[in-house]
């Protein structure tokens, strides 16, 4: 099952020509969700992957920079015909935000389903869930982990016939936990198979102070994207502001024992250079994406995370994911 992560808006709270506001897509295997949706999402999609029928919204919180591209998005979906429904998460408040942007796109064709989360509320789905946290960044304010399941382990076929069972059904069925007949009674699954393989996690802070819920939605995560709003020397307005200073997520990622620590949200003010050399400092493997990078996520048997710039770029889109070709674009990635 691949799992990615397109970052098609990493900058602060004001966009620039290089970088976008807060927008990020998880691919997982054929679902498409969307964290925050910044102003112009819909032209980040073009530009790299096409116009992806979305699945489901996730925001982190109700600052402007977080989801001004929903009317355009919801809008364009419209006039696309989308026929099915589209799910939109985010903390309570959600219902009250949609009252203001229903009088700019009215009433979809399609369902729009809202779903106002509670801490700690799980959204489950086939094979993962993603769950929600309180993050500290001065309103009511969520991070989400996708958290996948444990995989069962690997099959052993050569003990499965040491055991008499007869390759072909039987072998099947082992492997979905039903126990088969041998050559002295019964074989259990677990007489067959290894232990449980762990799947993968992915935190997504949105905009916080470091905090301990987002550590321990964190511990053992094979990729943390954090807050890394200021440098070290704006340490006190990172904290009146509720962002993180580079080096504070990467403490914190290197606490929480977390494979890949992806800094966004960086303020215009920087040069993203210099604050990925302060998160260095802690977490040599660092990474700052910029829009349109692309992060692959491996099990954990296959390997760490790998950041590819501009991933999305170079491998547009996938068969079917867009009603037409993405406009490509330039060196427009550098920070």
């Amino acid at each position: 099952m691949d799992l990615s992560l397109i970052f098609l808006g990493t900058g602060g709270s004001v966009p620039t020509a290089r970088r976008a506001t807060a927008c990020l897509m998880v691919r997982r295997g054929g679902e498409r969700l969307l964290f925050d949706c910044c102003e112009g999402a819909q032209r980040q999609m073009h530009r790299s992957i096409g116009l992806v029928q979305i699945d489901e919204i996730f925001l982190t919180h109700y600052h402007a920079d977080h989801y001004l591209g929903l009317p355009g998005l919801l809008r364009t979906y419209q006039l696309q015909d989308r026929d099915r429904p589209l799910v939109i998460h985010g903390p309570p408040g959600l219902g009250d935000l949609f009252g203001s942007i229903r009088q700019i796109v009215g009433r979809p064709s399609y369902g729009l389903d809202l779903v106002e989360l509670d801490p700690g509320d799980a959204v489950r789905r086939d094979g993962y869930e993603i769950r929600s946290f309180p993050v500290e960044h001065g309103m009511r304010a969520y991070g989400y982990a996708l958290v996948e399941d444990d995989r069962p382990g690997r099959f052993d076929p050569e003990a499965a016939a040491k055991l008499g069972v007869r390759a072909g059904p039987d072998f099947g069925r082992l492997q979905r936990g039903e126990e088969v007949p041998g050559a002295e009674g019964p074989v259990r699954p677990e007489d067959v198979m290894g232990e449980d393989r762990p799947g993968r996690t992915v935190v997504i802070s949105g905009d916080t102070a470091p905090c301990e819920a987002v550590g321990a939605a964190s511990r053992g995560a094979s990729l943390l994207v954090h807050d890394g709003s200021f440098a070290t020397a704006e340490a006190d307005r990172a904290v009146d502001t509720g962002h993180s200073t580079a080096r504070d997520a990467a403490i914190l990622a290197r606490d929480a024992g977390v494979k890949m620590l992806a800094l966004v949200h960086v303020s215009s003010r920087y040069n993203v250079t210099d604050l990925l050399s302060e998160a260095r400092e802690v977490i040599p493997g660092a990474v700052a994406p910029r829009d349109f990078d692309l992060v692959e996520v491996p099990f954990p048997e296959r390997g760490e995370p790998k950041l590819i710039h501009k991933g999305a770029l170079e491998r547009g889109p996938r068969h079917g994911e867009n009603d037409a070709a993405p406009e490509r674009a330039g060196d427009g990635t550098a920070s």
